[in-house]
């Protein structure tokens, strides 16, 4: 599989569970530029972002960036392909070793009769089943862990390069037309997360809520977001292509529960 194949099925498997991604890319009437995709992951030897990383090097990419989230206790890291006109990836992973000993076991126990293979690890999904209680004990513990809990090993989001529209030039205004055609951004932080000095503005929807079943019981929960990105020049006249550690944090809680 070539790198455009996978990252067709990347979208393919992103937008099933996202259909607000579909309908927005379809609101701007021209072709989109995709800035990065985003993964998440744990820590574990099997599923660490350096077995993500290790897959995505056939396909041309190399790290160039890490990334730490004391508060949400997460690591992350961004890889870009040799040719630049293929999107970013953006992998982050929960250090489950931060956690209560309760939040560790019930992910050592899924992973234990779990085994995750290459691939897998972008698109694979979820195997394993789920209640609704562990869910919310997960929850009040990381957002981010009941959120890998439910939906496991798929594209957390993709995102708009403002910079490649043609009929859009700022943030502010792709803002106005996402909100004006009724969708919610994600307000954490401010709806635009970043300033021009930084290099890089970024804002997002919250997550679309998708019925999901717990073990014979149906509820709606946050899946996934589409975010919009906004680069500028450094001192030397280059794009900055990196991230914005304190603006990532707020766009990670575009998929909370409690908003």
């Amino acid at each position: 599989m070539d790198i455009t194949t996978l990252i067709e099925k990347f979208w393919e498997k992103y937008t099933s569970y996202t259909p607000s991604a579909k309908k927005i890319h379809q609101l701007f009437g021209e072709e989109i530029t995709n800035d990065h995709i985003a993964f998440r992951t744990l820590n574990l030897p099997g599923t660490s972002i350096e077995i993500q990383k290790d897959y995505l090097l056939q396909y041309g990419y190399q790290e160039k960036g890490q990334y730490d989230f004391t508060v949400k206790k997460l690591k992350a890291i961004h890889l870009e392909n040799k040719d630049q006109k293929l999107p970013k990836i953006f992998l982050s992973e929960l250090l489950l070793e931060q956690f209560s000993i309760d939040l560790q076991k019930i992910f050592q126990e899924i992973f234990k009769n779990t085994n995750v293979e290459d691939q897998e690890l972008f698109t694979g999904g979820r195997s394993w089943e789920i209640d609704f209680h562990t869910y919310n004990q997960l929850a009040n513990e990381s957002e981010y862990a009941s959120w890998l809990y439910v939906w496991g090993f798929c594209p957390n989001h993709f995102t708009v390069s403002v910079n490649h529209l043609n009929s859009y030039q700022s943030l502010e205004e792709v803002n106005d037309l996402v909100k004006q055609n009724g969708f919610m951004l994600n307000k954490s932080g401010g709806e635009i997360k970043g300033t021009p000095d930084e290099l890089l503005e970024q804002s997002s929807i919250v997550a679309d809520l998708q019925k999901v079943d717990f073990s014979g019981t149906a509820h709606n929960v946050p899946s996934c977001y589409y975010e919009f990105a906004r680069r500028y020049k450094d001192s030397s006249g280059n794009i900055y292509q990196g991230f914005i550690a304190k603006s990532a944090d707020k766009i990670f809680e575009s998929t909370n529960i409690k908003k």
